[in-house]
């Protein structure tokens, strides 16, 4: 069963206030519910189990907010999974560290490697190509406060297995550049600034502004419904959610938010069409079995 289908199942089996605090009391503890609320969201339109934790809750220091902002950010055991369903994914090689070095960081010494390099293979037309990625510690660690240079305390604790994650993400984006996207994992932006404009995600209740102009309005559900229907194999379907969800945060930045009833119903449909392909693979995959067996001499 895909991970669509069982989130599906357990949005289905509890009720969405059910689910939220489960979340906070378990998987993110002191998270807002707004924040938690954005992490349902974004595991229902990529078609995650929220249980597993994909992705991560990460406080961020907006200069243009002024102040720390919660932003939902995928973990490295996302990308693997990402890469892993591919089926191109052949593994990496272990951690390569460059030499210690001791520095004095925000009134703390801290030991840590200096660099740390891995290498993720791929299999491309049938070849197996590798990729490298070399990341250094005092380009990647997270401070502890956002006036200190001193290290936080698992970055402190944990210099090599840190920065090892930073290389193993960064190697994954190099081999699997459609799954990563642009995306930066939690590790690598803990303890950042973000230079950026802000969007303001948080469920917003009071009315959408009127625009000045009229516009066509888009048939959102016929046009995915006419994509979904060309979509053959799992690959399709997973752009077709990548384009949808693209379509809803630039519907957002213009200020022409999509009704959410229509961005449901959408991941519905998106969601429906990737059951189909699951189960119809493995209606291929028994029928090759069966095929395979037949062809075995008595």
């Amino acid at each position: 069963m895909n991970a669509v289908a069982k989130t599906s199942q357990q949005m289905a089996a509890v009720t969405k206030a059910e689910l939220l605090n489960v979340l906070k009391s378990s998987l993110y503890p002191g998270a807002s519910d707004a924040s938690v609320q954005l992490v349902m969201g974004y595991c229902r339109a990529a078609g995650l189990d929220v249980m597993k934790k994909p992705v991560h809750i990460v406080p961020i220091w907006s200069k243009a907010a002024g102040g720390m902002v919660d932003t939902i950010m995928p973990g490295i055991a996302l990308y693997r999974t990402e890469a892993s369903r591919t089926g191109d994914y052949v593994g990496k090689t272990e951690p390569e560290f460059g030499p210690d070095m001791t520095r004095t960081l925000g009134g703390v010494s801290v030991t840590f490697p200096s660099w740390c390099k891995m290498t993720v293979h791929r299999m491309v037309h049938g070849d197996a190509r590798s990729y490298t990625a070399k990341e250094f510690w005092l380009e990647n660690y997270a401070t502890a406060k956002r006036d200190t240079d001193a290290p936080n305390a698992m970055w402190k604790k944990r210099p090599y297995g840190q920065l090892a994650k930073c290389a193993e993400a960064q190697a994954l984006r190099m081999a699997f550049p459609e799954q990563t996207g642009g995306t930066n994992t939690n590790d690598e932006m803990e303890g950042k600034t973000f230079d950026g404009p802000v969007i303001d995600v948080t469920p917003d209740r009071t009315p959408t502004p009127r625009v000045t102009h009229e516009r066509r309005p888009v048939d959102y559900v016929a046009l995915f419904d006419a994509r979904l229907v060309q979509c053959t194999d799992m690959a399709c379907v997973d752009r077709q959610w990548k384009v949808w969800a693209s379509t809803v945060e630039k519907a957002q930045q213009a200020g022409r938010p999509i009704d959410p009833e229509i961005v449901d119903k959408i991941q519905g449909m998106i969601g429906e069409r990737m059951a189909d392909m699951q189960e119809r693979e493995n209606q291929r995959a028994a029928e090759m079995a069966e095929v395979d067996a037949d062809e075995v001499p008595a």
